[in-house]
């Protein structure tokens, strides 16, 4: 299945980089930034970016559950993810709103 039509990725290779982040450092924070670049590509119009975030989320919840981490801790880390994420999308909306004003 494609996930992003921009640059051709596939929910099999979102989640096969993913799972490779997670067998170096199973705690780090994985943004789709840090996918893409793995990658070695970039968001272009990043609207998968909210379906990456999914992946990833399902991903590490996944690869925890298989090595029996308390669910406390799966939460925390998924709560992180998504934290991560909204603070994006609020830093992206401020810069446009911004934008429009200077263009006014």
């Amino acid at each position: 299945m494609i996930v992003c039509s921009c640059n051709f990725i596939t929910l099999g290779e979102i989640e096969e980089v993913v799972a490779g982040f997670l067998d170096q450092d199973e705690w780090q924070l994985i943004t789709p930034g840090k996918v893409y670049h793995a990658m070695k590509k970039r968001g272009k119009c990043c609207g998968c970016f909210p379906n990456v975030i999914d992946i990833i989320i399902r991903v590490a919840s996944d690869y925890h559950r298989a090595k029996q981490t308390p669910e406390t801790d799966i939460i925390f880390l998924t709560e992180k993810i998504r934290k991560a994420h909204e603070d994006t999308q609020r830093m992206r909306s401020l810069a446009r709103q911004s934008k429009s004003r200077q263009a006014a």
